[in-house]
């Protein structure tokens, strides 16, 4: 990395889980963008991988959930390129499911994916982080549900609740050689997301952040850049929200409506 220029990532190896697509894909052409070599993984390979300036990332297959999975994706991205700087823990999410009738196997499966996934990918990357000597960087990529829980998301936001406390727990034990950092994320504009929100890019949600738009991933992306690197170098155990200000108190809503109504 230039000391000049604290977004140059060259020479520097990144691994970002579910990097294949949406939010993931947006980063890892962040990190490939600033010189970065990059590793993305999930459980499929996709039919095209993130890519910027000419350069793609690598695919390994991996099933986070899995201590054995993710200490082999791991593994895998040092036997490539050498080293590992940054990991993002990205991979996560869950559709809407009721708390009174889901099943034991559903709420397993979400915890699993959004919070002990990113702890055995952080273990892995740990060991390997600590006997270099500059060290790495862990970013957790969390959801505004572990601050304010919707309906029909209790176990994905105690899962990521879970992944806050987490990401401090592990900023005391790792530093000062591991930072590792936190991205509370709002509603965020993707593919996926436009099932949700509707085609207009979720419009009428927009008009309840303060932005008065949804986010996109790009948005988290250069949050990821910023955690990752030199103007981020004493910045350890933090919460960056990336939200855009969060959402109006309803009463607020409600008040603004009555006047416009």
């Amino acid at each position: 990395m230039d000391s000049n220029n604290p977004i140059d990532f060259t020479g520097r190896v990144v691994v970002v889980t579910g990097g294949t697509k949406g939010i993931g894909a947006a980063i890892a052409e962040a990190f490939l963008g600033a010189g970065a070599d990059v590793v993305v993984c999930g459980r499929n390979e996709p039919g095209s991988l993130p890519g910027s300036n000419g350069r793609h990332a690598v695919f390994l297959p991996a099933d986070v959930r899995d201590p054995a999975a993710a200490a082999r994706l791991v593994d895998g991205a040092v036997d490539r390129f050498g080293r590992l700087d940054v990991l993002v823990n990205n991979a996560g999410g869950s559709p809407d499911a009721e708390a009174a009738t889901v099943s034991p196997r559903f709420v397993e499966k979400i915890v699993a994916l959004n919070l002990l996934a990113p702890f055995y990918v952080a273990q892995a990357a740990n060991r390997v982080m600590q006997t270099q000597s500059g060290g790495g960087s862990v970013i957790n990529i969390g959801s505004v549900s572990a601050h304010d829980p919707q309906p029909g998301t209790a176990a994905y936001s105690a899962a990521k609740a879970g992944l806050l406390t987490l990401t401090r727990a592990l900023a005391l034990e790792w530093a000062p050689k591991v930072r590792v950092n936190h991205i509370t994320t709002g509603l965020i504009r993707t593919e996926s997301a436009a099932a949700v929100y509707g085609e207009d890019g979720g419009a009428a949600v927009a008009r309840v952040v303060p932005m008065e738009r949804m986010a996109v991933p790009q948005d988290v992306a250069g949050a990821c850049l910023y955690l990752a690197g030199g103007l981020a170098s004493y910045v350890n155990g933090a919460d960056l929200a990336v939200h855009g200000g969060g959402e109006f108190p309803s009463r607020y809503l409600a008040v603004k409506s009555g006047e416009t109504g």
